[in-house]
């Protein structure tokens, strides 16, 4: 999927929600639970349920993965009913993926060609060799790490080295990168308030924001600093939605959550002249 066909998504659906599907075994509703594939059903729910509400949807491998071979049976049987159903969304793993040169061009291929995703998730700490890799793939996107939503990121994101917190440095950096235009960057909505600098230097990249709800993030304050000209914003929600309820009702409650979002961000979107 190209940038353009992603806008032309965000203006036809009034939305720029991402739907993160973090499936627990522990958390979906019993009704499941005895299903020969719980996963994917449960996905499959959730995604028929919430499409006309959001432009993208973000499996986390983690909660794939966590289930062994059954795990990635359902992770690959949903991303391959998002592709064939729901081809107009924007897909991405969620896998946090980077390594040296010859195992990141393995991850790519694997979640670029085998999986098809759009985008995946990277790590930037081992550098331009560990991340280019997945730059080779056109109309694929590589959604670098940044300024993340979690306690920890101060550990390390906000230390400084001279006058650039890390965070900034590596932003400034990857700009050099082959393809830097296929860049994406995670910024959590926590850090709201850091995306006005963060827009002055990349203003025309889109920006992942997970931590809106259940983190206590603002969408109007995200919107109000990492908003562009082709809005530029892909805000994850996860739990808040796949866990808005948990009994027979769980597609309707879910769909509400989702169109929740949607309407508040129809408004921004039009507060700022999109649609």
């Amino acid at each position: 999927m190209t940038i353009a066909k992603l806008f032309e998504e965000i203006k036809r659906k009034k939305s720029f929600l991402c739907v993160g599907l973090d499936v627990d075994l522990d958390r979906i509703p019993e009704s499941f639970k005895n299903n020969q594939d719980p996963i994917f059903d449960f996905c499959k729910s959730i995604i028929d349920a919430t499409a006309h509400y959001c432009v993208a949807y973000k499996p986390n491998i983690a909660f794939f993965e966590a289930y062994g071979v059954k795990g990635w049976q359902a992770l690959e049987k949903t991303i391959n009913y998002l592709n064939e159903n729901y081809p107009e969304q924007f897909t991405i793993a969620d896998a946090k993926r980077a390594d040296i040169g010859n195992t990141a061009k393995r991850y790519a291929k694997a979640y670029f060609e085998h999986f098809n995703f759009d985008s995946i998730t990277v790590a930037p700490y081992m550098g331009r060799d560990s991340v280019e890799p997945f730059m080779e793939y056109e109309e694929k996107y590589t959604i670098l790490l940044a300024l993340t939503s979690n306690r920890g990121a101060s550990d390390f994101q906000l230390n400084s080295n001279g006058d650039k917190l890390l965070y900034e440095q590596v932003i400034d950096t990857s700009k050099q990168w082959n393809n830097f235009e296929q860049l994406m960057y995670v910024v959590g909505a926590t850090k709201a308030t850091a995306l006005s600098q963060i827009r002055k230097s990349i203003p025309n990249n889109f920006l992942l924001v997970p931590g809106v709800g259940a983190q206590g993030g603002s969408l109007a304050e995200v919107a109000q600093h990492g908003m562009n000209d082709q809005c530029g914003l892909l805000v994850n929600s996860s739990r808040g939605i796949l866990y808005a309820s948990s009994d027979e009702k769980h597609a309707e409650s879910a769909a509400k959550a989702a169109k929740k979002l949607q309407q508040e961000m129809s408004i921004l979107l039009r507060k700022n002249g999109l649609v």
